[in-house]
């Protein structure tokens, strides 16, 4: 049921306005509709019935099959109404009722009737119906008249006719694609309607065929489009046609010069939207945007809101990778900021800051004061992220920018502005170190009235890391234990944990800290006094949990580097014994899915696959716990790591065979997951023939052959390779599947005594440096990465040659080193020229690996890279580099 929409003054009696519908019920309107079968149709009075059904519909409300059929064949009644306006509604509601099959067959004569009429009207909204409600076959009797309406001299049933078209063309495309004929003789209408449409349906038939569509492109730029509607559709067109011609340079770019010349065209929209165009073209020239830019600076004094709107969007997403070109535009940008229109005021602030020089911040800065307040949350956070992006642009500022952060961070404000406010100031922190200390202060005087747990958490967690290595860590003490005493439980064992680290860390604040800590025994909170007797313990030497005090701080406050999600299955499958959990046990490779076959797990898997269902991370205890059980690889230790399947064989072919590798110490094991999908064959004695050629640092030293593999029931069959100990060998192997085929009767299941042997080529496998670094991730890179001795960091730069795109860059470099994307820096924003990507991992022998990956463009698709590697063994470091530089 509709809700009253209330309105309060302050200066008058409270008032309620109703919603004109409001109070209306289903039941109550489906009696009035029986208006409709009344003698003498009265045409206002129907009309309102109408308009409470639709309504209704449109509200979430449904009609039964009989409700529906009643009020159905009620409507239809008002055919021999002759009032234009209720014949208007009626179509409008044998449109929304969506009749049965039978109930069309019905109407079906009186809307071919209206589709001959003489007038126009009728036969447009005739047409809009029809092509709604009929099939395939009643399609077939009135295609005729819908060709002829396309052609129609007027525009009105033209335009119907066409937009029928694009509709029928989701459900019978081969009828719509035989009207090419008609659609291509209304494109040339000189109405401007039934021109864009014609060129919609147009498009719509062709898009499959790209040598079609740069036809029509290429016919149509030559001026035969006079309609301005169907000029924005033709210019979207030609920028399909140029990126997906691949071209790059101006002159080689197909229809730029039609772009170009769109920018001078008469139509506002027509010269918006070619802008749009040509500073979206990948890889565009300085040159290539300046008219461009040129045309959207002339619309930012326009009087029209919407033109202003859209010219300052545009600039502002030009200014993410081209800020040197709009820089022409920011004096008029600049006058925006007192825009009555809020949207436009925060685009042009947002952009100005990108694209600002170092002179002009502080004059920003105190235009943005005065706008902050007149301006929604939602908006506010735009400005916030464009301030942080600009004081990492011009890091001298960062005074100036700080301290405008927290003041707007002591105003009024949501969870999402604040949190952005806060991410901003301990961005900073970790990018400038200038603007440590400073920005410390203001986060500590933020918590002294902060009413978010979340946020207030972050901030001492990040006073506990960056607190105790300022120039007078005693300050921050008050900050903190004034949470204990103040806040939630929450906050107070965060507190906790943040005094612990400054006594940990500092050893003159140690008697101090432990005063408090005592002070915290007496908390009404368990998980507070659990902290605080575990901090006074360890702190104090009662507690021994490492032989120096280095492995004692990495206990309490290392980052934890095993995911919750493995901890929690391992201890699910735990049983109680004498012998203690072993928390080293714990998978911490995080795994996007279980073991996942593929066609072999897409039915029952058996033997030593695992289970499909369960825990996802139980998959590696699976595979080691059945690996175990085999006599032959009992002895090879413990399992490092076990990869995802990797498909050997096509889709669809008479086997299906994937391989996965679980690679130990000084040994490699192929699981191979073969699957029988020929019903009337049984395979035996099935085992994989490997030649190890292209491998020479592998030994083949056992092989567990598959006895049987009968249709539809996976199977494995195994082959074990020796290594040296502690070498990432690598290499590629050539596989074929051998077997002994048997015949099998569908009908009775009997097999035969005799088989023949048989085999089938398989994929090539290889086994590279990704195969032996397991994905595992770290909660703070920052302090992971400080952690790390910086006599192990190697730093290179590398040249990657042309790529598509930095995305594609950044995802092969992932997938060469098989490390975890720390933080999101996996995604890469779109038109970017640099970026900077995070890596985490463990590699074969338990050491620690972290990787920062910084990309740049340095030509025309030419991506360079510089990497940095810190490991717990310099030699990994150095491996890193030489398995880049030879990938």
């Amino acid at each position: 049921m509709a809700q009253p929409m209330l309105k309060k003054d302050d200066d008058r009696d409270d008032e309620v306005d109703y919603h004109p519908f409001f109070g209306i019920e289903k039941g109550a309107v489906l009696q009035e509709a029986r208006v409709f079968n009344d003698p003498q149709i009265d045409p206002r009075r129907c009309s309102q019935v109408i308009t409470k059904v639709l309504y209704i519909l449109n509200q979430g409300d449904t009609l039964t099959q009989i409700e529906g059929t009643e009020v159905f064949f009620s409507v239809t009644k008002l055919f021999q109404s002759k009032d234009p306006g209720l014949r208007r509604m009626m179509y409008l509601m044998i449109k929304e009722l969506s009749p049965s099959a039978g109930e069309v067959i019905m109407v079906t004569s009186s809307l071919m009737k209206d589709m001959n009429s003489k007038t126009d009207m009728y036969r447009a909204n005739a047409i809009r119906v029809l092509s709604r409600i009929i099939d395939g076959t009643i399609l077939a009797q009135i295609e005729r008249y819908l060709k002829q309406a396309i052609v129609d001299k007027n525009p009105v049933v033209a335009s119907a006719a066409l937009v029928s078209g694009i509709h029928l063309l989701q459900t019978s495309p081969e009828v719509v694609k035989r009207w090419s004929n008609e659609v291509q003789e209304a494109v040339q209408s000189r109405a401007s309607l039934v021109q864009f449409h014609a060129l919609a349906l147009l498009y719509q038939i062709r898009q499959h065929d790209r040598l079609a569509v740069t036809k029509l492109v290429t016919s149509l730029t030559k001026g035969s489009v006079r309609s301005p509607l169907a000029q924005c559709l033709l210019i979207r067109y030609a920028s399909q046609v140029i990126r997906e011609s691949g071209a790059n340079q101006a002159g080689e770019r197909p229809h730029f010069d039609y772009l170009e010349s769109c920018l001078r065209h008469k139509a506002e929209m027509v010269i918006l939207e070619a802008a749009r165009a040509i500073t979206e073209l990948s890889g565009v020239t300085s040159r290539e945007l300046t008219p461009a830019i040129t045309v959207l600076q002339l619309f930012l004094s326009s009087s029209k809101p919407v033109l202003r709107f859209a010219a300052v969007r545009t600039l502002n997403k030009v200014a993410m990778t081209h800020p040197l070109a709009v820089t022409n535009c920011n004096i008029d940008m600049e006058s925006l900021i007192s825009d009555s229109n809020r949207s436009i005021a925060t685009l042009a602030i947002t952009t100005l800051l990108k694209t600002g020089n170092e002179s002009s911040v502080d004059r920003l800065m105190k235009q943005i004061t005065n706008f902050m307040a007149d301006i929604a949350d939602e908006f506010k956070i735009v400005v916030v992220d464009a301030i942080r992006s600009l004081c990492l642009k011009f890091p001298l500022k960062y005074r100036s920018l700080m301290n405008f952060l927290s003041n707007i961070l002591r105003e009024e404000g949501g969870f999402e502005y604040k949190k952005a406010i806060v991410d901003s100031i301990v961005t900073l922190i970790r990018d400038i170190p200038e603007a440590k200390e400073i920005g410390l202060f203001h986060l500590c005087e933020f918590i002294e009235d902060c009413e978010f747990t979340y946020l207030s958490t972050q901030i001492l967690h990040l006073m506990g890391n960056e607190g105790p290595r300022t120039s007078d860590p005693s300050k921050y003490i008050r900050y903190v234990y004034n949470r204990v005493i103040l806040e939630n439980a929450t906050v107070r064992a965060a507190a906790v944990s943040t005094l612990a680290k400054f006594g940990a860390l500092v050893d003159s604040l140690k008697p101090r800290i432990f005063v408090l800590l005592r002070r915290c025994l007496f908390d009404s909170d368990d998980e507070v006094r659990d902290r605080a007797t575990l901090y006074l313990k360890v702190l104090g030497g009662e507690a021994v949990v490492g032989e120096t005090e280095k492995e004692t701080n990495e206990f309490l406050f290392g980052s934890f580097d095993i995911p919750l999600v493995n901890l929690e299955a391992s201890l699910k499958n735990y049983e109680p014994s004498e012998t203690p959990f072993d928390i080293s046990s714990v998978p911490r490779e995080v795994r996007s899915q279980p073991l996942a076959e593929k066609k072999a797990a897409g039915k029952k898997p058996t033997g030593p696959a695992g289970p499909t269902s369960g825990p996802v991370v139980s998959a590696i205890d699976a595979y080691e716990k059945s690996l175990s059980s085999i006599p032959e690889f009992a002895a090879f230790g413990k399992l490092f790591k076990s990869s995802a399947p990797v498909e050997l064989t096509e889709a669809e072919t008479e086997y299906a065979v994937s391989v996965v590798k679980h690679i130990y110490d000084g040994h490699v094991i192929l699981q191979f997951n073969c699957s029988n999908t020929i019903p009337e064959q049984l395979l035996e004695n099935v085992t994989v023939l490997i030649d190890a050629s292209e491998a020479e640092d592998f030994a083949e030293v056992y092989t567990k052959p598959l006895r049987s593999l009968p249709y539809d029931s996976p199977g494995q069959t195994f082959v074990a390779f020796e290594k040296p100990d502690g070498v990432p060998a690598v290499g590629k192997f050539s596989n074929i599947l051998k077997f002994i085929v048997k015949e099998v009767d569908p009908a009775s299941g009997e097999v035969e005594e005799d088989g023949v042997e048989d085999e089938y080529q398989l994929e090539e496998l290889e086994v590279t440096y990704a195969d032996y670094m397991l994905k595992v991730p770290v909660s703070n890179f920052r302090n992971a990465w400080e952690g790390m001795d910086p006599e192990s960091e190697r730093v290179d730069e590398y040249g990657l040659g042309a790529r598509e795109s930095l995305a594609e860059a950044v995802n092969a470099v992932i997938s060469i080193l098989g490390m975890h994307p720390c933080e999101g820096t996996e995604v890469v924003a779109n038109n970017s020229r640099s970026h900077t990507c995070l890596l985490s991992g463990v590699f074969i022998g338990n050491v620690k690996v972290l990787v920062r990956l910084s990309f740049g463009i340095s030509g025309p698709k030419e991506v360079a890279m510089k990497l940095a590697v810190r490991s717990d063994d310099p030699d990994v470091s150095d491996r890193i580099h030489e398995v880049v530089a030879s990938g």
